[in-house]
């Protein structure tokens, strides 16, 4: 196997034997074959709307296929050999649509006409063969920029199915996410091609975003600021860890005057916010606090444990009876709920003991997202133009288990206290509890979301840019962000194809990226790896 798609990827080289994430290299090689086959699901899906045929089924399977192989979501074999069979068989399906429309179909050969072994481990092999490393004569930077835009659009497609799944579609995403994974199969593909593609790839993200951010507000209402509690009540227990609104939504209807408290973990502390799923009496709080820690802190938990989406490590065995999945997120050995029923969660949570006794806890601001931060626009215009409001920082991304992201947790406790700072996804729980206090009662922490909720902290430096009647990288507003996987990848782009420049990224940079890409990526827009705090804070304020 060989995947260096994520930041903790061995060596910051890549992995080659099993996975930083516990992805066993026969899930890899099955992961490598299903973006193959996809590629080739592209190519007539591309062809298909040169001659008006457009299929539906095709755009949403498209999106699932690729986003199951973001970094820790699918992990179970079983699921990829049916993902790439169902692949073909649609291929199959559309190229005879394009076909009969008058469509070119004439491809020689390669994922165009790929045919799946029967054997899973002959699908293993067929995968091994296909993978980054498949042509050692590729030139090093037209590779790198392939897989720049494979991972970017693998975050793309994350945001497109949740907001698929909220009822909001935009052809145009589609469309591109197709062109884009059809693009990496040709030969005669220029830098500078590929280099408009990655940012094409920003600006569909950009738009994906918007129809997620449409989803969930348009769904639960805007997000308010809210105190969240971290403790527990005494009482039965059902934890709810990933992304997804919805999976939230139906679990507290389902769960309903049954004696459980629902929690939240990571990426969904935010959803306190939102006034359609805070008015829930038995939504009570947050469990846990960083993804670091995941592992610990599932294994402590008294009840049953539901994961939506991605950002899961690999289940031990002291809560892995506990542990359900849904949507894309698969183990083996790990029970899933494919049709919205909750039943056996619940019937799991009313089985364990639960928590004993309330137990106190400190409480969180949630809710600062777009609306909420431009309702009180005058008030920030006012303090920035009477110097009270010196500087603002959006410090956000993943958050990992390697070393160096504490760095994170340093640069926001040295922030002076003239300045504010905007936060969203899980990075953030290197610091969300921080107490830093109010500067003329607006607060100096500001939560904007998940990283789902990229879009809505874009439209918050696009408002004050407006406000003030600048370009965004004019603004007093410095950007410092951790990634980890491909969602952030996808995040990155959009804020490159909107032209912000000064970008300080870490706790390193990307193993796929070659240096001459570097080059150009620092040469344009000025990216930098972040150095320690203090230096960083000195050459921001200085």
């Amino acid at each position: 196997m060989f995947c260096f798609q994520c930041e903790q990827t061995a060596k910051g080289e890549g992995c080659s034997k099993i996975g930083v994430c516990g992805k066993q290299p026969d899930v890899a090689a099955l992961q490598d074959l299903l973006i193959y086959a996809v590629k080739g699901l592209s190519r007539y899906a591309v062809e298909g709307r040169k001659v008006g045929v457009v299929d539906r089924d095709v755009d949403r399977f498209t999106c699932k296929a690729i986003f199951s192989t973001l970094t820790n979501v699918d992990f179970d074999p079983a699921r990829f050999v049916q993902w790439i069979n169902e692949a073909v068989a649609k291929r199959e399906l559309l190229k005879e649509k394009v076909q009969a429309a008058g469509g070119s179909t004439d491809f020689p050969g390669g994922p165009e006409t790929f045919r799946p072994a029967s054997d899973p481990q002959e699908l293993v092999a067929q995968g091994e063969k296909v993978g980054i490393k498949a042509d050692p004569d590729v030139d090093p930077d037209i590779q790198s920029l392939r897989e720049l835009l494979i991972y970017g659009i693998k975050g793309v497609a994350a945001y497109t199915d949740h907001a698929a799944i909220l009822g909001q579609e935009d052809e145009k995403v589609y469309a591109t996410i197709h062109e884009a994974m059809a693009a990496t199969l040709e030969d005669g593909v220029s830098v500078d091609d590929l280099v408009g593609l990655v940012l094409k790839c920003g600006e569909i993200n950009l738009r994906a975003m918007e129809l997620l951010d449409a989803g969930n507000t348009g769904t639960y209402g805007h997000p308010v600021p809210t105190a969240v509690p971290l403790g527990v009540k005494k009482g039965k227990a059902i934890l709810l860890s990933g992304h997804d609104l919805k999976d939230l939504d139906e679990i507290l209807k389902q769960s309903q005057g049954k004696g459980i408290f629902v929690y939240t973990h990571g990426e969904m502390l935010p959803c306190h916010g939102y006034p359609e799923l805070k008015k829930y009496s038995h939504f009570y709080g947050h469990y846990g606090t960083a993804w670091q820690n995941q592992a610990k802190e599932f294994a402590a938990f008294p009840g049953a444990i539901l994961m939506t989406t991605n950002c899961i490590q690999k289940p031990r065995d002291s809560y892995k009876d506990n542990l359900f999945t849904t949507g894309l997120v698969g183990w083996p050995g790990v029970a899933h709920i494919a049709d919205g029923d909750f039943t056996p969660v619940i019937e799991k949570a009313l089985e364990m003991p639960g928590f004993s006794a309330d137990a106190e806890g400190r409480t969180v601001m949630v809710g600062f997202g777009r609306n909420a931060v431009m309702s009180v626009a005058d008030k920030v215009i006012e303090a920035v133009k009477n110097k009270d409001i010196r500087h603002f920082f959006l410090v956000g991304g993943c958050d990992g288990a390697k070393p160096g992201r504490s760095y994170y947790t340093d640069f926001v406790e040295k922030i002076p206290a003239d300045c504010i700072v905007l936060t969203l996804a899980c990075g953030k729980f290197r610091f969300f509890d921080q107490q830093l206090g109010d500067i003329g009662g607006i607060p100096r922490l500001l939560d904007v979301g998940q990283c789902n909720d990229a879009y809505s902290a874009v439209q918050i430096a696009l408002a004050l840019a407006d406000a003030f009647e600048c370009g965004v990288n004019d603004l007093p507003l410095s950007m410092v962000l951790s990634w980890y996987e491909q969602k952030a990848c996808a995040i990155l782009l959009t804020l490159l194809y909107l032209g912000i420049k000064n970008i300080r990224l870490g706790p390193s940079l990307p193993a796929f990226v070659s240096p001459n890409v570097l080059e150009v990526l620092v040469k344009n827009f000025n990216i930098m790896p972040i150095q320690t705090a203090e230096e960083d804070l000195k050459a921001i304020l200085g």
